[in-house]
């Protein structure tokens, strides 16, 4: 955490002289009031009761209030500073840790915990880092001073105070201890339900159309009762902290009141001396029970803390390469390629293809197959477990990401939007596009008709996760945006399964006048979208079954030939003809 702060390390330091200044100035008011009591009203010393001594202490006191509330005030705002804008990096560095690690990290971690980190946490620690400055140094340097006066006061005062601190210190480091670990579980906790209220949000309409409303409520209701659980143990460990800090407190002030008032009755000490005591001890009292309220936050701060530290020391499951992709032909090759999300379950076993430079590929298969996931290795979405995979002759693996990734155009299976216009969102895929660009890109995409049916055409703004366009809209903007890509390389993983046959077929004569020497892949579920391709890879069980021409795997695919008679039938007769 350190690594942070020191880059605000000039604010934070203006911040704790200046709270020093306040605290000083707090401080300096008992023993005003004791010279007020001793030499102004009770004449001890001077004779009578002296105005003059009054109006002059009293001027003190109130320059010591005016300038505590400056510094006080200074504080404030080099603490935010400090503070907020340690949170600031943080927040950034999160983010970018989250941007650099694989799909599997992601998909491990969950998008409810994502969201956590980079929100709930990252906010308990910037709560902790103003907090500290402005309340444990305050409170502390309270305690330190209150405590070093009563001692100048009176050496049986500070006796017991070196008596008082210790308790204190031993009840309030016990309770932290206990609540750390509940601090862990309650941003846990935090995390289901996060996960939840993103899932259902995201699947709102499904939810409504299988009624599973009240089976969602439940669900989210266990997550908040366990949530619950877990502040009511944090609550009920301070509940206990608060009234044993009261007693040893309460008790303190009650054994300076009758320690000053023996010794002020025999003459000891002077009554205005009893009188600072007794404010260094109210000090003192205010001081811990501020202290009592930052433990929660600080508490919950270093809990964040750990889970952040953890983020941020995460490395990246799959490392860059040390290359750039040179200017190549498109070519893609799998060299005995296998494949599993987790150790020794492989959903893809010794896949040997080669994709010629300018060829369109289809990859079929039944759902699971692991079509989506083959083609997921060709940009180092995921790491392979045996064998490689080759653009252009070179091993994905010692390319640079940004440069592999940069000459691949994708339209993925689940058409991802942006809460932006129509432009923006098809921009996203070459971002110094002109507008002639985008629009032609639209064009080729069978997209232009329908962005002009808007009321604002390109600069229609797109509802978040596009859920103000239908499926086949999403899909047609998702595929404009991979058009508009300058890339050797374009992959369309069944970009097309919510678009009629007729908008299909006109888009494919789009792409094939358009994609002249660009290697195309795509993975497809119906036969109409991948009869037409150069080759048809058939993938079953994880292997390749089958690889030829639409009319070779007729042939010579008893498994394509099956596919073929169960999904088209007499239709395909009727579309072949």
């Amino acid at each position: 955490m350190f690594f942070y702060i020191r880059r605000y390390l000039l604010w934070g330091l203006l911040a704790v002289a200046f709270m020093c200044g306040e605290v000083c100035m707090d401080l300096m008011q008992p023993k005003l009031m004791s010279r007020i009591v001793d030499e102004g009203v009770m004449g001890l010393g001077t004779g009578g009761s002296d105005m003059g001594i009054i109006a002059h202490l009293g001027l003190w006191m109130l320059g010591c209030v005016v300038l505590g509330c400056f510094c006080g005030s200074m504080n404030t705002v080099f603490v935010n500073l400090a503070g907020q804008h340690a949170g600031n990096e943080i927040r950034k560095d999160c983010f970018a840790r989250i941007l650099s690690l694989s799909f599997s990290q992601v998909d491990a971690a969950g998008t409810g915990t994502l969201i956590t980190w980079v929100t709930n946490d990252v906010t308990q620690v910037e709560n902790m880092l103003s907090q500290f400055i402005r309340g444990l140094v305050r409170t502390s340097c309270l305690l330190v001073g209150s405590a070093f006066f009563m001692y100048q006061l009176h050496h049986a005062f500070g006796l017991l105070i070196v008596i008082a601190l210790p308790l204190l210190v031993l009840i309030m480091g016990t309770i932290l201890h206990l609540t750390n670990r509940s601090f862990l579980a309650l941003q846990t906790e935090l995390d289901a339900i996060n996960r939840i209220l993103s899932e259902d949000i995201a699947g709102i309409r499904i939810i409504k159309a299988c009624v599973r409303e009240a089976y969602e409520k439940r669900r989210f209701g266990r997550a908040n009762e366990a949530l619950l659980t877990t502040q009511l143990h944090v609550l009920v460990l301070f509940a206990l902290m608060n009234p044993l800090v009261n007693l040893v407190m309460g008790t303190l002030v009650v054994l300076v009141l009758w320690q000053g008032g023996q010794m002020a009755a025999a003459g000891m000490i002077r009554p205005g001396l009893v009188i600072a005591a007794i404010s260094y001890t109210m000090t003192m009292l205010m001081g811990v029970m501020m202290l009592v309220m930052l433990f929660q936050t600080i508490s919950r701060g270093l809990a964040s803390w750990k889970r952040l530290r953890a983020l941020l020391r995460m490395e990246p499951a799959i490392r860059d390469g040390a290359h750039d992709v040179p200017p190549g032909r498109g070519e893609v090759r799998f060299e005995h390629v296998s494949f599993g999300y987790h150790s020794g379950q492989e959903i893809l076993h010794d896949i040997n293809l080669v994709i010629h430079p300018g060829e369109h590929v289809a990859i079929m298969g039944a759902t699971g197959t692991g079509k989506t996931t083959l083609l997921s290795l060709i940009p180092r979405f995921y790491e392979v477990t045996e064998g490689r995979v080759l653009v252009d002759g070179v091993d994905v693996r010692d390319y640079r990401l940004s440069s592999l990734r940069g000459r691949i155009a994708f339209a993925l299976q689940r058409s991802e939007l942006f809460t932006a216009t129509m432009a923006e969102n098809i921009r996203w895929g070459q971002e110094d596009a002109s507008f002639d660009e985008v629009r032609r890109a639209a064009a080729i995409a069978q997209a232009e008709a329908f962005i002009r049916r808007q009321p604002h055409g390109f600069d229609a703004m797109v509802a978040e996760r596009g859920t103000s366009l239908s499926g086949g809209q999403k899909q047609r903007l998702a595929i404009a945006r991979a058009v508009l890509r300058r890339a050797e390389i374009r992959i369309f993983d069944d970009s097309t399964s919510a678009l009629d046959l007729r908008t299909e077929a006109r888009l494919c004569a789009a792409l094939d006048r358009e994609d002249a020497g660009v290697t195309r892949i795509t993975v497809a579920e119906r036969i109409v979208s991948a009869r037409h391709a150069d080759r048809i890879v058939l993938l079953e069980h994880g292997r390749i079954a089958a690889d030829g021409t639409h009319e070779e795997l007729l042939q010579t695919s008893a498994l394509y030939r099956s596919l073929y008679d169960s999904q088209l039938g007499e239709e395909a007769k009727d579309h072949e003809g």
